[in-house]
């Protein structure tokens, strides 16, 4: 069978299962499972000979055997006690449990994955149709997938920009399904790149570290990593079950690549202050923070500060607030220029994301010694927002889009760089005198504003008003997140 007609059988069955109200969250959590399981079958036959650790009567074997409702027995008792063992396996089915209500179904399902060799299937296509489901949940607006997916021409430029090099370590801190990780591998494994087998290992074992809190999510992106060839099925898990924020990092990272998550404001405050007590929500002590603060996005951008080895660089998707935010949101943008060198900010367009009313932006920088030198000297801002319209049906976001910005950035040399029309050098003193050290920079003119003739397409003005409305609406519920609980209550 080949690989559109696989793609396209698999999503038949999606689309049957959706009549029975299963959707395409929980058909990719299912198929998620039997997959991984089918693989480890295959892993454990001639020649690979390899021991999968999973206990006999809970393996595939014992689930092609039945059909019926003694499959959905045994399916939701094997569920059970893989969730139980340790590393990967214990992972991937942490709290599983069983969607396809109909045990026909079920045994459908079991069949179809039955009658592929999914070991003989190439990366690309193993990952190719994993991504696509990922990317159809994402679309999904009812599952609430599309706040665990960036879109992958950003990530694609981004780690272009960043050009990660062989035998380091990549780490995200909110990692979703893996998208990052994903786009890093893709970039070492390009076509021309050479890697030995030192760092072919390296790349599979010990290259990616992430964190992701939600279960379900978290077990989609290492079902992703291990299609990709990325983790072992009897290793432990290169993604960790943990809020990154609570602890100091365990160990630090050569990159970050990251889209840490939008939305309202943490309900955890985080502290660098001893003793400090907030009746109202519970505070994680972060000693190595450089200001307090329950800002979500300011908070993970002082731990990614602190995930950085010495001359790490990160990129990292942040909301506008990041840039304007007073308070704290000053201190530390204060504190970021000065101990680290935050060299170039993209300013993104809307209507790129899932999650509507998103207007952000990636900050590229690196982490530089605490020596009491001001590490910014200055900062590069491209405008990709200002004129520039892109929906999710009709104009999507995709890599030709980004390619100035790439050409502009240089990767091969940042530090020669000319200025264009959209890319503008602003120097530290100059950012410094702004108000409240705003980052929140655009010297382009809107040309909607001055020509009704070049209003975009309707479709495209009606999202960008929602967007304008949904950002306006999230900035409120920040501030009333804010305030304290009596006065809340009065509004």
């Amino acid at each position: 069978m080949n690989t559109s007609t696989l793609v396209q059988k698999v999503w038949n069955f999606c689309h049957t299962l959706r009549d029975d109200g299963v959707g395409y969250g929980d058909y990719l959590e299912q198929l998620t499972y039997l997959l991984f399981l089918k693989l480890a079958h295959e892993y454990a036959q001639e020649p690979y000979n390899r021991d999968t650790h999973i206990p006999k009567g809970h393996d595939w074997a014992s689930l092609k055997s039945r059909v019926g409702e003694p499959l959905e027995a045994h399916y939701l008792a094997t569920l059970h006690r893989l969730g139980q063992e340790p590393g990967m396996l214990g992972a991937i089915f942490f709290k599983a449990q069983n969607k396809i209500q109909d045990p026909a179904k079920l045994s459908r399902l079991v069949q179809l994955i039955d009658a592929e060799n999914w070991i003989s299937l190439d990366t690309d296509t193993k990952g190719d149709l994993y991504e696509g489901l990922l990317q159809k949940n994402a679309e999904d607006t009812k599952s609430g997938a599309g706040q665990y997916f960036t879109p992958r021409p950003l990530i694609e430029a981004m780690v272009e920009c960043v050009q990660p090099q062989p035998g380091k370590t990549i780490a995200d801190p909110a990692c979703g399904t893996g998208g990052f990780f994903l786009g890093a591998y893709n970039w070492l494994t390009r076509p021309g790149a050479k890697l030995n087998k030192a760092e072919k290992e390296f790349l599979r074992d010990r290259t990616f570290h992430g964190n992701e809190i939600v279960p379900n999510t978290r077990r989609m992106c290492l079902m992703n990593l291990f299609l990709h060839n990325i983790g072992e099925l009897d290793g432990e898990p290169l993604v960790e079950r943990s809020d990154a924020l609570i602890t100091e990092p365990k160990q630090k990272a050569d990159y970050v690549l990251a889209n840490p998550p939008f939305g309202k404001k943490s309900s955890m405050t985080i502290t660098n202050e001893d003793g400090v007590e907030d009746r109202d929500a519970l505070t994680y002590e972060r000693q190595d923070f450089w200001e307090t603060t329950s800002n979500k996005q300011l908070n993970f951008l002082q731990h990614i500060v602190s995930l950085l080895k010495l001359d790490g660089k990160a990129a990292v998707v942040l909301p506008d607030n990041v840039l304007f935010e007073g308070g704290a949101g000053e201190k530390i943008r204060r504190k970021l220029l000065e101990n680290c060198d935050l060299h170039t900010v993209l300013r993104l367009p809307t209507g790129i994301f899932y999650a509507q009313g998103v207007k952000a932006n990636v900050l590229f920088f690196d982490a530089k010694p605490k020596d009491g030198q001001i590490h910014t000297k200055g900062v590069w801002f491209y405008d990709l927002r200002t004129n520039r319209h892109f929906t999710l049906k009709t104009r999507t976001l995709k890599l030709d889009d980004l390619q100035d910005f790439i050409a502009c950035y240089n990767p091969d040399n940042r530090h020669q760089r000319s200025a264009t029309e959209r890319f503008r050098y602003f120097g530290y003193e100059e950012l410094m005198a702004r108000d409240k050290a705003s980052l929140d920079i655009f010297w382009l003119k809107d040309d909607s504003l001055e020509n009704l003739d070049d209003l975009p397409p309707p479709d495209v003005l009606q999202q960008e008003i929602i967007d304008h409305l949904e950002a306006a609406l999230a900035a409120f519920r920040d501030v009333a997140a804010g305030l304290p609980s009596s006065v809340a209550a009065a509004d």
